[in-house]
């Protein structure tokens, strides 16, 4: 197997020997017994001839094809969500034309399962920000992704954080959506471990107090939730909010630190998944799904338990840095020819951290070709003044 220099502390290099990658069968979707959504990242158009900090350029035929890729895995695309870019780099504009262009390739599929992020950001939190405001600018998103045909998720507004006074401004708005939309949505509750600005979310800091609130605005609108996804990074609370859902409201976990055991679940029931590190170990995550349709839980386990020590740097704090982990895995593994992002993203994280990477994602048996990683690597190494 290749081998190659990587950095490993005090300015050295060390000899890493890679292994031989993962057998997996293709994946289908047919045997799923969780519903999966993967949420997926945006590829940045290299050619273009923009300032990155500032505008988006999108290749979009590289864009459309990564969500082919998901689902032909049988995996489910959560577009436009923070995965994307959302928010960092992709603005509603940038959104609402990748959601266009995501749902006519969903109909070119037999049975594509694609939901569509909807928030607020292109209302920029300030002071004269009111909850009015607030409320027609969730409307004009959820009402151009409901008039496209898609599905709803319905993400956590940072304009929101910023004006509401008390949970009873969350009740407000929440109320008001959720009596509009024209079928079941699902609801982002983000944490400030992703979003620092989304702090104190449903009005309080305390996350025991903000669930009730969401528990509140669920409870009244049952038949409007298809599920909720959070993404706290506890699974002790996933579980605590699992178990008091209303029948048929399901737990999306957007747990990226403990997926594995909260979608194999517990006697009193399971997550599914709403996971931005599918995008990042798609063929994983169908063989995994696949497996546990078919009751094998212990090859389930086998499959995915490697790649969570993979999630947990990819995800480490700063979190919203994510982002950089899940684009450079994809240029690692050959389904993108670059590792450039929008907004300048390639460099928000470090390259002792990629190179941590790259040893985790060899170590769970996910980078697909050994040889053109490494071959890659080197690539990124020397950029940054290293003979690897």
């Amino acid at each position: 197997m290749p081998a190659i220099d990587l950095p490993a502390g005090g300015r050295k290099l060390e000899r890493y020997v890679t292994q031989t990658p993962l057998a997996l069968p293709a994946g289908g979707g047919s045997s799923f017994n969780r519903i999966a959504f993967s949420a997926a990242h945006v590829v940045a158009d290299p050619y273009a001839d923009v300032d990155p900090w500032v505008e988006a350029a999108i290749d979009w035929d590289a864009t459309i094809a990564y969500r082919h890729y998901l689902w032909d895995l049988g995996l489910g695309v959560a577009e436009a969500m923070d995965t994307a870019q959302r928010g960092m780099g992709l603005d509603w504009a940038a959104a609402r034309e990748l959601i266009r262009r995501a749902l006519e390739a969903a109909k070119t599929r037999d049975g594509a399962l694609i939901a569509c992020g909807a928030g607020t950001d292109h209302l920029a939190p300030s002071p004269e920000v009111t909850i009015d405001r607030v409320i027609g600018a969730y409307e004009e998103q959820v009402g151009a992704v409901e008039d496209m045909g898609g599905q709803v998720v319905l993400m956590a507004s940072r304009a929101l954080a910023a004006a509401a006074k008390s949970p009873d401004d969350y009740l407000r708005v929440y109320d008001r959506i959720l009596s509009q939309v024209r079928k079941p949505v699902i609801i982002h509750w983000l944490g400030e471990m992703f979003d620092p600005a989304l702090a104190g979310y449903w009005g309080s800091h305390d996350h025991d107090a903000a669930m009730d609130t969401a528990l509140a605005v669920i409870e009244s609108h049952a038949g409007k939730v298809d599920g909720i996804k959070i993404s706290l990074l506890s699974k002790e609370k996933e579980i605590a909010m699992r178990r008091r859902l209303p029948s048929g409201v399901r737990m999306y976990t957007g747990d990226d630190f403990n997926y594995a055991e909260l979608i194999a679940g517990d006697s009193e029931g399971y997550s599914d998944a709403l996971l931005g590190i599918f995008d990042a170990i798609a063929p994983a995550a169908s063989a995994g799904l696949a497996a546990l349709g078919r009751g094998s839980r212990d090859a389930f386990f086998n499959i995915l338990e490697p790649t969570v020590p993979l999630s947990r740097h990819i995800f480490k704090a700063p979190t919203r840095f994510y982002k950089t982990g899940v684009v450079f895995l994809a240029y690692l593994n050959g389904l993108q020819d670059h590792f450039t992002m929008i907004g300048g993203q390639e460099s928000a994280r470090s390259l002792q951290h990629l190179a941590e990477l790259f040893r985790l994602a060899d170590k769970a048996r996910v980078l697909r070709d050994p040889d053109l990683a490494v071959s890659r690597m080197r690539s990124v190494l020397a950029v940054h003044g290293v003979a690897g």
